[in-house]
């Protein structure tokens, strides 16, 4: 089996791929950063995003499992102290796959025919660089509303959890096709309206935003943020690939939800 490790790169996150590479050496695996069955997140979510998105083009063959140098985490769940039992799991190959939804992020250009198109694990959002977004908000084609406020944010179910759940979105289990559009400071009055509420729409739905006025906005993709300019529109959908996390062992999503927000171990 081939693997490689992403650390966070602090002291405690390097001491840790260094001793899981050794423990990995002794029972025969591959290091192999070019082409791994599995790869080791060592640090928190952050981490874990960087190593989708360094095998984004690899999610069919390539599997993910995170240890936590820090906080809890809802993809790095194994303690430092546990790794030489994780290490000794993945040798065995005592684990199974298991697969969350991701979101597609298409921006087509009004001069350009060919769109930029982003997998996100966690969610995309839509800023303007310096005035209020203006933005029609469409929904299978069908014009739903014109929204005016600070930004947009469309994530997946995995992804609830993070900026979603800060902006008022709800959690949704990762188990859930879906993908979920909340508002940012929307701007509300007897003149103009927005439903004011997240929507939470199925895989077979799609949303487009098309611009109003100005055709630039800053567009994040999890953790990457970049400004596009002569945008035409910013479609979603739910992704047709899927990332794959090695499951060892039951952790429910619900008790990662109370772990990390009502009764975490640092609260303890």
């Amino acid at each position: 089996m081939k693997y490689f490790i992403m650390s966070r790169s602090d002291d405690l996150s390097n001491e840790l791929m260094d001793k899981a590479r050794a423990y990995l050496i002794d029972f025969g695996m591959e290091w192999n950063e070019e082409e791994p069955d599995i790869v080791l997140s060592i640090g928190g979510d952050g981490t874990m995003l960087h190593a989708f998105h360094k095998y984004s083009d690899q999610l069919s063959s390539v599997a993910f499992v995170g240890i936590h140098t820090g906080h809890l985490g809802f993809y790095a769940d194994w303690k430092p102290i546990e790794i030489e039992k994780l290490v000794l799991s993945i040798a065995k190959k005592e684990y199974e796959v298991i697969e969350y939804p991701l979101l597609e992020t298409s921006i087509h250009y009004r001069n350009k025919e060919e769109p930029a198109v982003y997998l996100a694990m966690n969610e995309s959002t839509v800023k303007s660089p310096d005035v209020t977004l203006v933005m029609d908000v469409l929904l299978n084609e069908s014009h739903f509303e014109r929204f005016r406020g600070d930004g947009l944010c469309m994530s997946t179910p995995s992804g609830s959890t993070a900026y979603n759940k800060a902006l008022g979105g709800a959690i949704i289990h990762p188990s859930l096709e879906a993908m979920q559009l909340t508002e940012m400071a929307s701007i509300n009055n007897r003149v103009f309206r927005t439903v004011g509420s997240p929507l939470v729409l199925p895989s077979h739905h799609r949303c487009a935003l098309r611009p109003v006025k100005a055709p630039d906005f800053m567009v994040t993709v999890d953790h990457l943020q970049l400004l596009h300019k002569d945008v035409r529109s910013i479609e979603y959908r739910v992704a047709d690939q899927k990332v794959r996390f090695a499951r060892f062992r039951p952790f429910p999503f619900w008790r990662r939800v109370h772990d990390s927000f009502i009764d975490s171990e640092e609260a303890r």
